[in-house]
């Protein structure tokens, strides 16, 4: 797993190129769609990883809408809750995507820090199926996250955990950049 990390205030912000499943944190983000019921993608991943009993406790919390999020437990998986964020759908850029995509990364640092939880990773939301362009949803993240620091002091470690090496280098392009 290679890594690219800076530190904010009292937080680390670190780039990773690795399989969300597998880390042992104390909450992952999941790219979920609005059914929170699972999908395609990191979304069937992390279900299919976490085992039925993630699926039962998604059930509970009837659907979430887009730009927001809500946690679950790990059950199965190292991390001990997922954040399920809805991020948009790619339509052409000025149907609000950049704000809903910016809501998911704020609203689960708001469930971090009301659950007192240190450690997070986030998918990179909405690039996936849902099509927003990588190289525009990077800057957003990264933004988003550092924006929302200060009212979650709990976190000191934030994960942008890519699946490929060219994901990371745009989200390591985006860090880099809001600190210069």
């Amino acid at each position: 797993m290679s890594t690219f990390a800076r530190r904010i205030g009292a937080a680390t912000l670190e780039v990773v190129v690795a399989d969300i499943t597998t880390l042992s944190l104390d909450a992952i983000v999941n790219a979920a769609n609005g059914s929170l019921l699972g999908g395609g993608g990191v979304d069937g991943a992390i279900h299919r990883a976490a085992g039925p009993q993630l699926l039962a406790a998604c059930r509970k919390l009837d659907g979430c809408s887009t730009g927001d999020a809500k946690i679950t437990r790990g059950y199965d998986l190292p991390a001990r809750h997922v954040i399920h964020a809805v991020g948009p759908i790619w339509r052409d850029g000025d149907s609000g995507e950049d704000e809903a995509l910016a809501s998911c990364y704020r609203r689960a640092l708001e469930l971090c820090q009301q659950h007192g939880l240190a450690s997070v990773a986030f998918s990179a939301i909405s690039t996936g199926i849902y099509g927003f362009p990588p190289e525009r949803a990077a800057p957003i993240a990264v933004a988003a996250c550092i924006d929302a620091l200060p009212g979650a002091p709990s976190v000191t470690k934030v994960l942008f955990c890519c699946f490929s090496a060219p994901s990371a280098a745009l989200h390591r392009a985006a860090l880099t950049g809001a600190l210069d």
